[in-house]
């Protein structure tokens, strides 16, 4: 005899509305979402922001020992790396790149129209910040989709039903863009150890009985084993506007972070010892054909 066992229902821990930082020498409008150094209670994510770029874009810089996850959400993007890899990315297209052991990139508004897009730092554990480098273009029509009366769901990473995002992952995220109509709610089924942020990119809606509106992001912490199932609800009151929400969810790596700049290890040691390798060359040089124009 099996015993099912009925799902916890999460709360959220606490809401902070993004940053305006205004006008950058990459950006033409900046907003940080997730500023950086709360690692004890973003694990394992660690910075994101959000970017109204035209030009010049965020020229030729390094990263080492992290995954980037780029979302974007209007106009297109250039992007080059120093592994070869060279394109461009258009709304609803996600770039998942592991920087690990190091790798040089690109990104800049092309066709010059302006790029809107919120980039996710992941952390990477001890054991595997050195691994090779990877990107991975997921284009929006090779996005799982999962779907329910008056719900989207487009899985970037992870699983929802029989919906699995085709994001390959160093450390299991889950990942979700959701789009909820009017008077509508959803359950997101999230493991009991995982620690979830749900970002609200336009719209207004209740997450975990709290009330959000576009900018606002709520954070959910681990509150049950491993195995035991838990729930996160979305709902959206009357009115007219849908509302839009990225969702991530991982359990907390639990290690030391050290960062400085680009590069995020354990310890200052590493850091001091990624700075070597980048001056010293090996984090490869920038290939010709990567030189894009900025628009």
């Amino acid at each position: 005899m099996t015993t099912q066992t009925t799902p916890v229902t999460r709360k959220v821990d606490r809401v902070n509305d993004k940053l305006n930082l205004g006008a950058t020498p990459m950006s033409d409008s900046s907003s940080m979402i997730i500023p950086p150094g709360n690692d004890t209670w973003t694990d394992p994510f660690l910075v994101m922001g959000e970017e109204l770029m035209n030009r010049p874009g965020f020229d030729w810089h390094p990263h080492r020992g992290l995954e980037t996850v780029t979302v974007l959400l209007d106009g297109a993007m250039d992007h080059g790396d120093s592994m070869g890899n060279t394109g461009v990315l258009e709304a609803g297209d996600v770039q998942w790149m592991t920087a690990g052991r190091g790798i040089i990139h690109r990104e800049a508004a092309t066709r010059s129209d302006n790029a809107h897009i919120i980039q996710l730092w992941v952390n990477m554990p001890a054991d595997q910040k050195m691994a090779s480098t990877r990107y991975q273009d997921l284009r929006a029509g090779m996005q799982a989709v999962h779907t329910e009366p008056g719900v989207l769901v487009q899985m970037i990473s992870g699983t929802t039903g029989a919906a699995r995002g085709p994001a390959l992952n160093h450390w299991p995220i889950l990942g979700a863009l959701i789009t909820l109509d009017p008077r509508t709610d959803y359950r997101q089924l999230l493991a009991g150890d995982e620690r979830a942020f749900a970002y609200v990119i336009s719209g207004r809606l209740t997450i975990g009985g709290r009330r959000l509106r576009a900018g606002m992001v709520a954070w959910s912490d681990p509150v049950a084993r491993p195995n035991e199932p838990t729930t996160l609800e979305l709902a959206t009151g009357d009115g007219d506007e849908q509302a839009r929400v990225m969702l991530f969810a991982g359990r907390p790596i639990g290690e030391s972070v050290y960062a400085s700049g680009p590069f995020v290890m354990n310890t200052r040691a590493e850091i001091e010892q990624a700075y070597r390798d980048f001056h010293s060359g090996k984090f490869g040089s920038i290939p010709r054909h990567t030189r894009l124009p900025a628009g």
